[in-house]
């Protein structure tokens, strides 16, 4: 009956931070307008527009194990006050690992499917889900990101 309760954010209030523009926020016009509460706090865009502030359209929310393992650059690991990170974008974006093996395991999970899409790009008619490599690829990737 009687203390604080956190309260949501205003759609307006919401920001989010990019490398290049800092704070930004979510188009009114976006589906995601209203949206006070996100699972992850990392979003992927399409379009980034600036009016009275920047804005991002076309967003969705990403965990973090798409983000490491779908997103751009490369994945780096290393132990940092005591705790292994796994780092992307030159380490703008950190995330901590469970442990030394868990952020190892995640990097080579990431460089097997680097590989397996180059060899998809280089032999496009290689059905990866035939393929023993890669249907073993896939199916740790579906596993991981439905498990996390």
């Amino acid at each position: 009956s009687t203390g604080a309760v956190k309260m949501q954010p205003k759609a307006e209030e919401l920001k989010f931070v990019t490398k290049n523009d800092g704070y930004v926020h979510i188009h009114p016009s976006s589906v995601n307008y209203q949206t006070r509460h996100f699972e992850s706090p990392y979003l992927v865009y399409h379009e980034k527009i600036k009016t009275s502030r920047v804005f991002i359209r076309d967003c969705s929310m990403v965990s973090v194990y798409p983000l490491v393992l779908l997103g751009g650059g490369q994945v780096h690991t290393q132990l940092h006050n005591g705790n292994f990170l796994i780092s992307l974008d030159d380490g703008w974006i950190r995330f901590v690992a469970a442990s030394h093996q868990v952020a190892e395991l995640v990097k080579e999970l990431r460089c097997e499917l680097d590989q397996l899409l180059q060899d998809k790009i280089k032999n496009p008619s290689m059905d990866l889900c035939m393929c023993p490599r890669g249907s073993r690829i896939i199916a740790m990737i579906v596993k991981l990101v439905t498990t996390q």
